[in-house]
């Protein structure tokens, strides 16, 4: 039969559309046990896969992404890498689960229908920065390498303590009446704590307390990618805002609702946990102590406050079924690269310190910050340069020069159309410059 002009062949585990050339490029589509998958192989394979991991959606995206950027797919199939990746049997959501059987199927189809790689990169971002690391884990001898961008390398289960970390930093410090797990109306639980948070943003006596709840997951007071970090503590504790309402709150709504069916129960507690000591840990202790200060404000009362509430207890089964699925444990037979953004309040750069801590080789591992805020806020060309850094250390068995000078350098040199990042503010790309920098990030907040 055709369908849009393309024939499509039935196989055993699904459906494949296998085109003609286009451009010098195989392009295949189909599903594979109810999971969809698109993967382009240029005429002039040079032998390597890139299996793309992608994020949590909140709802179907349009297309299949195969790199974080359109123009870093375009720039590798054009010289000569073949790209891959499954859309997961429930691509919304925290599917994590779904991508690593997924992602392993679809790589069976491909060695099946294509051929066996020469190399295959494991690569990306956020959770799938997370599912990257943990599908090489498990299958090491199919993979050569990994690349997670902007990924929740701390684990699942650390995300999710963040997560709980902070509403209940807010439900105490802000006197607000939410379920931390559990929650009976996830939607109507998330709205009341966005409320509680839009409240406290317009009272000076409320302020330093959204700065102490965002710092316990080491939320920045930097949101704009296109400006450096503000320095007046007024507009820190504003982008701090802007991250707990937008990003942070859903760890009281549905999103929680959505882990924790897929976790058969609650994974995150803070029965025992130290919050001063967690403060301590977070790379924005230095905002809240000053927010507190030009306040008036008893940080330390506050913090008795947070000692005195009742706790939350996880339920085991679930903490191990985020262990088991989400938690990358540092075996690295390959090399291995990430990249966080310093202004990251969603998976704050301290996920790579995390990782870094339990990687057995440290020797292959190679890390980078970009100087920018946001989520997964890179070019094309900073996601070349890294993937470019990778296919090195795998070809020569040595990581290239360290030097973030040469690597933005390179990343200029990729040329303007590269050099865009979407804009969160806007909706829309913005033009940045290559800002690559050597990897600072204090210990993740909690362990």
């Amino acid at each position: 039969m055709r369908r849009f002009g393309v024939l499509l062949v039935v196989v055993l585990m699904g459906l494949v559309a296998a085109p003609a050339a286009a451009s010098g490029v195989r392009r295949y589509e189909g599903e594979i046990d109810g999971a969809r998958y698109r993967v382009m192989v240029p005429d002039r394979w040079n032998g390597t896969l890139v299996l793309w991991s992608h994020g949590a959606y909140g709802s179907p995206p349009d297309r299949i992404a195969l790199t974080d950027r359109p123009e870093t797919e375009a720039y590798l199939l054009s010289h000569g890498y073949a790209l891959g990746a499954s859309l997961f049997r429930t691509p919304v959501g925290w599917s994590a689960e779904d991508g690593l059987r997924d992602q392993i199927r679809l790589l069976d189809w491909f060695r099946r229908e294509v051929g066996t790689p020469r190399r295959t990169i494991s690569a990306g971002e956020s959770i799938g920065g997370a599912t990257s690391l943990v599908l090489a884990e498990r299958n090491p001898g199919r993979f050569d390498g990994a690349l997670s961008l902007c990924g929740a390398t701390a684990g699942g289960a650390a995300y999710w303590n963040s997560g709980l970390d902070v509403v209940f930093a807010l439900s105490v410090l802000l006197d607000v009446d939410v379920d931390l797990v559990r929650a009976a109306d996830p939607a109507a639980n998330q709205a009341r704590l966005v409320e509680a948070i839009t409240k406290a943003a317009g009272d000076p006596a409320a302020r330093p307390r959204l700065a102490l709840a965002a710092a316990l997951a080491d939320v920045p007071g930097w949101f704009d990618p296109t400006a450096p970090r503000p320095a007046s503590v007024d507009e820190q504790v504003d982008w701090a805002v802007v991250w707990l309402r937008h990003f942070r709150a859903w760890a009281a709504g549905p999103a929680r609702a959505d882990l924790e069916r897929w976790a058969g129960g609650n994974p995150s507690g803070n029965v025992g946990v130290d919050y001063r000591r967690v403060l301590g840990r977070s790379d924005e202790r230095a905002l809240v102590t000053r927010a507190y200060a030009a306040a008036g404000l008893d940080l330390e009362a506050d913090l008795d406050r947070l000692a005195a509430a009742p706790r939350v207890a996880p339920e085991p089964r679930a903490v191990a079924y985020l262990a088991r699925t989400s938690l990358p444990v540092g075996r690295t037979p390959w090399p291995v690269l990430t990249v966080h953004n310093a202004g990251d309040g969603l998976l704050p750069a301290s996920n790579g310190t995390a990782y870094a801590d339990r990687v057995r080789q440290p020797e292959r591992l190679r890390q980078y910050t970009v100087d920018r805020a946001g989520h997964c806020r890179f070019s094309a060309a900073e996601e070349i340069v890294a993937f470019r850094t990778l296919f090195e250390r795998i070809g020569t068995g040595r990581w290239p020069t360290a030097d973030v000078t040469v690597m933005n350098a390179a990343a200029a040199g990729l040329g303007p159309a590269l050099q865009l990042t979407s804009n969160p503010l806007t909706g829309s790309d913005v033009a940045v410059r290559p800002a690559f920098a050597p990897f600072q990030a204090g210990l993740y907040p909690r362990p």
